[in-house]
This record gives structure tokens, sequence and C-alpha cells, in this order.
């Protein structure tokens, strides 16, 4: 057993208690105390909002908790790393999902777990609730009926959206190689990255640096490198194909600087990363294991800027650094979508906090040097600058893109 799962091995039964008789309860925000506390929750007082939301749908957000409840849904076809575990093994990661929401967002957030994988059936689902909340995070849904689902629902409601498996972790990353770029003092447009996986999170990652100006994305399935000469390509995958094909990462990986890790623990090995250009960037992010642990990484590249999705490693590449915030900001202006303006505004707003010094209560939390740099990529997800500077620069951009409704 290698130390990576020692530590696993050694949490299970401290998250076992952790979980114990679920994360989540419900409390009342109104006093319910009195006589007259109850014929205004209820009959007859709550006629009089009912009234009111009848006449304008929008006052839903002054009288009911719409303006701050969240809906976490999947079904769980894709959870974490253990794939399709259905719907209620799911449950225990939403519940994490709705906690997160609330300790960093301030944000209500229900789990919905809907046991079906139908697309269509699916969809309808979602619908039929969508009037309780004010906006849906969907979570650990497979690919490819990820992107269909969500392509339908961002078309056909009237409240933000969002796939965080592939917007997430595509918005912490690209701030990651945001300030990578600053550090080394390299463009990113001249950039070559390789991603291994074609995931959700992987196309979606694949498409918002190539927003970010990336020009050479070189990408990896489970049968190798996607390339013009595959028959076996469909949908998304097809705009990411390249003409050459690359044999192994190794030979993929010469002259790269960027590598992305959105598939599985030991991938890579030590001479696979040789050949990167200097001050490579190493985002390998499988959980709970990397595809290349920090350790081989820094004996073999001491120049290189590592980053996983482990809290135990410097710059933990975590989508909790942005999915509150954007739905904080999103919710503060009512706003319809959740598009691309708002989504880079989110991302440069997490990497230039980054860049701010740090008060020394969240110094005490890591217990280790956070002054921005290789080893201080992206902000800690405990620093509470987060829910001000991300959701403002959120609302902001959705007021000038036209998504809000304040």
């Amino acid at each position: 057993m290698n130390e990576v799962d020692s530590k696993f091995q050694a949490q299970y039964q401290k998250a076992l208690d952790y979980h114990k008789n679920g994360k989540l309860k419900v409390e009342p925000r109104s006093p319910l105390k009195s006589q007259e506390d109850l014929s205004l929750a209820y009959s007859p007082g709550v006629a009089i909002p009912c009234k009111e939301i009848h006449q304008d749908i929008l006052k839903a957000y002054d009288y009911t908790s719409k303006s701050h409840l969240v809906a976490v849904i999947s079904n769980g076809t894709a959870v974490l790393g253990l794939g399709d575990i259905g719907a209620i093994a799911s449950k225990p990661v939403m519940e994490g999902k709705a906690i997160l929401f609330k300790t960093f967002g301030d944000i209500d957030a229900f789990d919905i777990e809907i046991n079906e994988t139908d697309v269509d059936a699916f969809v309808a689902v979602v619908k039929a609730i969508s009037p309780t909340f004010g906006g849906i995070n969907l979570e650990d849904i497979k690919a490819p009926e990820c992107f269909e689902i969500e392509r339908r629902l961002v078309e056909e409601l009237d409240i933000p959206v969002m796939h965080d498996d592939q917007h997430g972790t595509a918005i912490a990353s690209s701030a990651a190689i945001i300030n990578a770029s600053f550090i080394i003092s390299k463009p990113i447009e001249s950039m070559r990255v390789v991603i291994s996986g074609a995931g959700a999170a992987a196309i979606a990652c694949a498409k918002m640096y190539k927003e970010l100006g990336v020009k050479e994305i070189i990408m990896f399935d489970s049968r190798g490198v996607i390339y013009s000469g595959r028959s076996d390509l469909e949908g998304l995958k097809k705009e990411f194909a390249v003409q050459k094909h690359y044999v192994s990462y190794e030979e993929a990986l010469k002259g790269a600087d960027v590598f992305l890790g959105l598939s599985k623990a030991d991938l890579l090995k030590a001479e696979d990363i040789m050949g990167m250009n200097e001050n490579p960037l190493i985002f390998a992010m499988s959980n709970p294991i990397p595809e290349i642990l920090p350790e081989v990484v820094h004996t073999a590249r001491p120049d290189a800027i590592m980053a996983t999705g482990r809290s135990d490693y410097p710059n933990q590449i975590n989508n909790v650094l942005g999915f509150p915030y954007i739905f904080k900001g999103a919710l503060e202006v009512r706003a319809k979508k959740i598009n691309e303006a708002m989504k880079f505004a989110a991302a440069y707003a997490i990497a230039y906090l980054a860049r701010e010094p740090v008060e020394e209560e969240l110094k005490k939390i890591h217990d280790r040097d956070l002054s921005f740099g290789k080893e201080y990529l992206i902000p800690s997800p405990f620093d509470s600058r987060l829910k001000e500077k991300v959701s403002r620069a959120v609302a902001q951009a959705a007021i000038e893109s036209g998504m809000a409704q304040l």
C-alpha cells in the first residue's frame, strides 16, 4: 500500500462518522413562536404573498427562498472517481455540495437525486421542479448525456443552470493557468496543452482554454489520442481531433507546456514529463490519487508548477473556488442564465485574488507560506474575500451581458 492509499484508509472510519445521519438540516428563517407568527406563516397570512406572486412571478424572489436557494441535482452516473454508482449512492456527495454552498457562499441548497438516466425524462423532471429554485447546479452526470441535459435546461429555463463538473473545473483551472502564465512570463497563446481524459470536465476545460487563447490542444481518451484518423469519434470530441497520431503521453508531452489530468491514477511516469518545456504546468487532478504524484514531479522536474485536486498538497484546483460565488452573483441580480462572460469574470477574479496578500488567520489554517508564486497559484478555499470579489465580478458581468433581471 503506497502513502496515498494509506492516507485514504486512515480516513475511512472518520469519514463514516462525519456523514452519520446526513450533513443537512432545515432551519426556519422567520420566527414561529406565537399565535400571530402562526397566522402569518400559514393561514391566513400566507395567502397575501401568494397573491403578490400570482400577479408578478418575480415577486417569488422577494417573498420566498427562491432568491437564495439552489438545487444540487444528480442521477449518480459519474460520481467522483467512483463512476456510475446510481442516484442514492450519490447522495452523500450531493449533500456535501449543498453544505459547501452554505458554508462558502451563504446559499441554501437542497440535494435532489433523480433515479433516471434517459435524457428526455431527466430534463422533464428538472423542469417540473424548477419553480422552487433560484438556480440549478447539475452534478456528477456522465458524458455525453450531461452536455445535452445542460444545453436543454439552459435554453428552456429562465434561471441559472450550470453543470459544475464541466464549468467549475474549467473556471478554477483557467484561473491557475492565468496566474501560471503571469509567473513564468509565458503568454497563454503560446502554450501547448496535453489533456488526459475526454469527459465533461476535460471538454469544458479545453473549450475554455481555447477562449483564453490556447491554439494547440492534444487530448487523450481511454482509447488513445483523439486524432483525425479515428473512426469512432463523435460529438464534442471531434472538435479536438489533431492530425498527428501520438502513440504515448511521453511523445505528446515533448515540447508541451501544460499537462491537465482528468482521468485516472498513476497514469504518468517521471520520464513522461522530462521532455516538457521549461517551467511546465502539471495539473494532475484525478482523485483521490493523481495521475502523477507531486513528489515524483518535484524530483524529476524541480522547475514544474504542480497542482492537484487534493487538499493536502499546495495548489488544490477546487471547484469550491467558483460555484458558490458564481451562483451567488447570479442570484443577486436574478440572472436568467450563467453565460460565458460570467464564467470568465469568475476565473479572472479568482486569479487576481491569489496575487493579493493573505491575512494571518488564513496562514494558520494552512500552516505554510501563502505568498503568490509557484506554491500558491490560486487562492485558498478559505479566503473569505472570494465571496465578495468573485460574486461581485459575476454579478457585474451578468449586468453588462444582459443576463440580469434587476
